[in-house]
């Protein structure tokens, strides 16, 4: 089985343009994804899926520079971007990543994937965001490249071609759903860019500790938390779309 993990990211963000390229120590906020992501043990392949549009001609220079493949698409449809990537590059296993989560913990996205594979003929889609227990911004989905094909040609409501995976969730009764829960419900922690709050917020970790821990860690992330609380007030007001993920 071949594992691909897919990243949409667009720069025409509504609430905050070009987030996925906003600058912290020098770097874009997509690079230390696409670096943490790299540490993923249990992925073949990296690819971002952006759009055609000319705006995002700087995540295809990006992935460039950084020799990650990419696929463009529809920016509307992003459910047809999705899964042409996935059909592109040949995924059997479809791990889904959002752009808006640079602080993203490998060994999170590893502990998914691995219940996945451990248990590939039971579930036909395993997640650590249905039941929040993981910090947002943590979020990991991983399905077969079946049910994203399923998803592609039946998929018919706006909410489940712009949001990818609806219809497999949405759907228990057809598909086999699993969750991971973290040891503790850390779901009250935000660390996620959708505005400038949220990216603030995520500056000041990538600040503290990528210098000293350019590796860091979840519970890295937690115990700095732990010593500056009043840190996480900051976008503690940031209301999150309904979807899961």
């Amino acid at each position: 089985m071949k594992t691909v993990i897919i990243v949409q990211a667009r720069m025409t963000s509504t609430r905050l343009l070009g987030k996925v390229l906003k600058k912290v120590l020098d770097k874009p906020l997509l690079e230390y994804q696409i670096e943490r992501l790299k540490r993923v043990k249990l992925a073949d392949e990296i690819v971002i899926a952006t759009t055609t549009n000319s705006t995002d001609l700087p995540i295809v220079e990006l992935c460039d520079r950084l020799s990650i493949p990419y696929f463009r698409g529809s920016e509307e449809d992003v459910l047809a971007r999705y899964y042409g990537a996935a059909k592109e590059y040949q995924a059997d296993v479809v791990v889904r990543v959002t752009s808006d989560c640079p602080l993203i913990d490998p060994q999170v996205i590893d502990k998914v994937i691995q219940f996945y594979i451990n248990n590939k003929y039971e579930y036909d889609y395993v997640s650590n965001s249905l039941e929040r227990s993981y910090p947002r911004g943590m979020d990991t989905e991983v399905f077969s490249f079946l049910a994203l094909h399923q998803a592609f040609v039946e998929a018919i409501a706006q909410p489940d071609r712009e949001h990818v995976t609806p219809f497999i969730y949405m759907h228990p009764e057809r598909y086999r759903l699993a969750q991971v829960i973290y040891s503790e419900n850390q779901s009250s922690h935000r660390w996620t860019v959708d505005i400038a709050d949220d990216f603030e917020l995520i500056k000041r970790i990538i600040e503290a500790l990528y210098p000293q821990i350019p590796t860091f860690t979840l519970e890295d992330c937690l115990d700095l938390l732990r010593e500056y609380p009043d840190w996480s007030l900051i976008n503690a007001h940031v209301e999150q779309n309904k979807y899961a993920v």
